[in-house]
């Protein structure tokens, strides 16, 4: 049977992953292990004041720096940062109406579009004091007000960026999503007294990777019972994302308008399309809330479904976080420069006041 050219490739590909799928699996069954003793038995209380996903994010970071992991680990622990975690996000519409995700969009639009013309104009007048390339001040503005190291990546070609330049940049998102992903749900849940719409819209709007906006919201959810924030955080990060169609073509304009050249983007390698899996679940639930309330006997058997696929969601999302734990570099952020990582921290505590303004303000009138 693996004479067979297709099979053969399949099982390459299933024994390259599975070393790097395993590792995630453990730390993610460690972090629920060590979650259960806190509550257990440290602190005797029903819930851990210490989230699962927290403790896996942390364990990876210890794992990954302590440990030197082999090539053949990096394959999986890859696979595991891009498709489960893309596979955990689009499960999370399982938990949303339509009314829930157009609601949610309508009050996060506005508020994303501020957040990123503030960026790019705090960012303008940075480069001025702390004089940086054009080309990192474009990177580090695509990661801070849009999707991290996903945007930096899909921008860095169309700008001619470094090697140096791009590595720069994602060690500076990197690092101060990492520590808003761990503060952000704390403060968030103590500023505005457990508002579930606000603090989703501020995690969503306020953190960098969605990787990093999904864990805070998984944080935030396991700390202080609030699905809401989580799904309110998640459209609002998903919306934020899709956003690369509109400034990648813009920030190739701006590096290029002298030059007039054709760069080498398309719409189907900057479209984040998992936010349309992500839609199509929520269509899914919501036609199957109407398909089972009729058939009152299948009934139970569809929310036991719903409660399936939120377990598998956070599963994969736990997974995702160890591997983005093992995948952070320590020694490569303290090799970042002192001037990108200045205007990097200012970028991203401008986003959160940006966003907190807002929230203070405008959205008083609409809700």
């Amino acid at each position: 049977m693996l004479n067979n050219p297709l099979v053969l490739k399949k099982y390459k590909f299933l024994k390259a992953i599975l070393p790097g799928l395993a590792l995630a699996i453990l730390i993610s069954l460690i972090s629920q292990g060590i979650n259960d003793l806190l509550a257990l038995q440290i602190f005797e209380t029903k819930k851990s004041p210490i989230s699962t996903v927290l403790i896996a994010i942390l364990l990876g970071i210890l794992f990954g720096n302590i440990f030197n992991f082999k090539q053949s680990f990096t394959i999986g622990i890859d696979f595991t940062q891009k498709y489960i975690l893309k596979f955990g996000i689009i499960l999370l519409g399982i938990r949303l109406s339509f009314i829930d995700f157009l609601k949610f969009g309508s009050f996060a639009i506005p508020l994303i579009t501020i957040c990123i013309i503030g960026v790019l104009v705090i960012i303008k007048v940075l480069v001025k004091k702390f004089p940086i390339s054009s080309k990192m001040s474009y990177l580090i503005a695509m990661g801070t007000s849009v999707c991290g190291a996903t945007a930096i990546v899909a921008t860095a070609p169309v700008i001619n960026a470094k090697k140096i330049e791009i590595a720069y940049a994602i060690a500076n998102i990197t690092l101060f999503g990492v520590i808003a992903m761990l503060v952000y749900p704390y403060f968030a849940e103590w500023y505005f007294d457990g508002k579930s719409l606000e603090s989703g819209l501020f995690l969503g709007t306020s953190i960098h990777e969605t990787a990093q906006v999904a864990a805070a919201g998984l944080i935030y959810d396991q700390q202080f019972d609030s699905p809401e924030t989580l799904n309110v955080a998640t459209v609002t990060k998903l919306i934020r994302n899709t956003f690369l169609v509109i400034l990648i073509p813009f920030f190739a304009f701006m590096h290029n308008k002298s030059k007039l050249k054709q760069k080498n983007y398309s719409f189907k390698n900057i479209f984040p399309f998992f936010v349309i899996g992500f839609v199509g679940m929520i269509i899914f639930r919501n036609l199957g809330d109407q398909i089972f309330s009729i058939e009152k006997g299948n009934y139970t058997h569809w929310i036991s479904t719903i409660d399936y696929l939120k377990i598998l969601s956070t599963i994969s999302l736990t997974m995702a976080m160890a591997a983005v734990g093992i995948s952070i570099n320590l020694v490569e952020l303290k090799l970042m420069g002192l001037k990108p990582f200045v205007v990097g921290l200012i970028a991203a505590i401008v986003v959160g006041i940006i966003s907190l303004v807002y929230i203070e303000t405008l959205l008083k009138f609409i809700v």
